[in-house]
């Protein structure tokens, strides 16, 4: 017999008491085990905190290719970090991991099997957002000075979309763009 909390108990009752806070610890380990875990507030992407985000595709020879979100201002180093880093097969040389991002870009990290040179393409044209002003003077039709504006728009408003971004740089009209146009390519 068995004396608690003022009652007397006997050893049946005293063992199915012990059974059933068992039976509780052991369900409420497993339930512990196997209910949903809270998320941390800072990888919840609310509506109005993605908002505030900027949206950058991701490709080529990076581990999780695709969409990822970042704050504004970001740089491309930062784009691939949150695509889980680049590939064993990365040509990191081949983009400017410093420019700064802008919202529905797209970062195309080459992998060393894609490139030539820093700049070229196996098919011989030449990557306008990672070509050098010396890569740029090989084109027929562009002079150091054109290069150099080239290169200074894309680092001051980060790479180019279109092969027709090009009209925004100073000195190129509609007809050095259809001379250029079957030498670069934009990714």
């Amino acid at each position: 017999m068995w004396l608690l909390a003022g009652g007397v108990m006997d050893k049946s009752q005293v063992m199915a008491v012990v059974a059933a806070v068992a039976i509780m610890g052991v369900s409420l380990a497993w339930y512990a085990g196997r209910a949903p875990q809270p998320v941390p507030a800072a990888a919840v992407v609310t509506e109005e905190r993605q908002a505030d985000l900027i949206a950058v595709h991701v490709s080529g020879a990076v581990n999780r290719p695709g969409v990822v979100h970042l704050q504004p201002g970001a740089r491309a180093a930062d784009a691939v970090a949150a695509a889980g880093g680049a590939s064993r097969a990365a040509a990191l040389a081949g983009i400017n991991l410093a420019a700064r991002l802008t919202d529905g870009q797209q970062i195309v990290v080459p992998s060393v099997s894609d490139t030539t040179g820093v700049g070229s393409v196996a098919d011989g044209r030449l990557v306008l957002n990672r070509a050098s002003v010396d890569e740029l003077v090989a084109l027929q039709g562009v002079g150091p000075v054109l290069a150099e504006r080239i290169v200074a728009h894309r680092e001051q408003f980060g790479p180019f979309s279109t092969i027709e971004d090009l009209l925004d740089v100073p000195g190129i009209g509609e007809g050095k763009l259809s001379a250029l146009r079957d030498q670069i390519v934009v990714p």
